[in-house]
């Protein structure tokens, strides 16, 4: 049986995803589902772009404030949640419209669940340092907690192994033994994939450093403020490894000064789209439009026809 048709508005951060969505939304009959490691968590707004309370009343979007920022959500339960919806949508008479700049969770409801996801250097890295720290063997007791299968089957002394296993529970909030344990299942239906793409990376640089000044004008460290003073929240989870968050909560904590706390957080927004423009290149490029300079009827064109076919 073929699951139903969907459209991908896929693109790295700051390209402009969310406005493009909402004109979509007023011109075809389209419910938009985000596709947001991000969004989905209560109570963090200003660092994550959130839409606001407005434009959500004129285009609302599901998979937004979803969970709280000390609870887990795995890339296992975006699968199980936007195919429930993709349904719901689609008995609707409306066609499911996945908004959002996280490749890991469009790529597991394309591809599957079983197969392990690629390697991150950025979470390598963080996992050397707190090895360093702390030592292979508590690295591997640590993945004993998480996936005491795999934990069995790797001697606490396979650095290399237990990176990797460790890596890909980061990565997915799955255990590796529990992926690769599970039945593939490929999504069965057409797929029309919309990519915003930068053509200039310096204009797309100089875009998400703006928003980035533009979130600590709106509260962004009174936020973190709040988020710390729960007294629940830490940076070992994934929602305070959110980038700007991590760079903020670190600053908090006396470990740079206001402007170096800027510079990071840039460089790893700047780092993360180049993460996502990577992937996004292995995608069919048929319907790929620089963000900085396309014509919406031109998308408009390109949507008709996908609705006439």
């Amino acid at each position: 049986m073929s699951d139903p048709a969907v459209i991908c508005l896929m693109g790295a951060t700051a390209t402009g995803k969310t406005d493009l969505a909402v004109e979509i939304a007023k011109r075809f009959p389209v419910e938009i589902i985000s596709v947001d490691s991000a969004l989905i968590y209560r109570g963090m707004d200003i660092g994550t772009a959130k839409p606001g309370a407005t434009l959500l009343e004129r285009a609302p979007h599901f998979l937004i404030d979803i969970v709280d920022p000390a609870e887990n959500y795995s890339a296992w339960n975006f699968v199980q949640d936007s195919r429930a919806l993709i349904n719901e949508i689609s008995r609707r008479g409306n066609t499911p419209l996945l908004v959002g700049g996280t490749m890991m969770y469009y790529n597991v409801l394309e591809q599957g669940l079983n197969s392990l996801p690629e390697a991150d250097e950025a979470i390598r890295a963080k996992l050397d340092g707190e090895a360093q720290l702390i030592g292979w063997m508590a690295m591997h007791a640590r993945l004993t907690e998480v996936d005491p299968e795999s934990a069995s089957r790797i001697k606490p002394g396979d650095s290399q192994r237990i990176q990797r296993a460790l890596e890909v529970f980061e990565l997915s909030g799955l255990a590796m033994s529990a992926l690769q344990s599970k039945e593939k299942r490929t999504y069965r239906g057409e797929m029309v994939k919309l990519i915003l793409n930068a053509d200039d990376r310096s204009a797309l640089h100089e875009r998400i450093e703006n928003r980035f000044r533009e979130m600590l004008t709106a509260g962004f460290i009174d936020e973190v403020v709040k988020l710390r003073a729960r007294g629940d929240l830490s940076l070992t989870m994934p929602s305070m490894r959110c980038v700007g968050y991590r760079q903020v909560w670190q600053y908090l904590d006396g470990e740079f000064e206001k402007q170096e706390m800027v510079d990071k957080a840039v460089a790893a927004t700047r780092q993360l789209a180049k993460r996502q423009m990577t992937w996004l290149r292995k995608q069919p490029q048929k319907n790929t439009f620089d963000c900085l300079n396309y014509r919406k009827d031109a998308i408009f064109k390109m949507l008709d026809e996908a609705f006439r076919s």
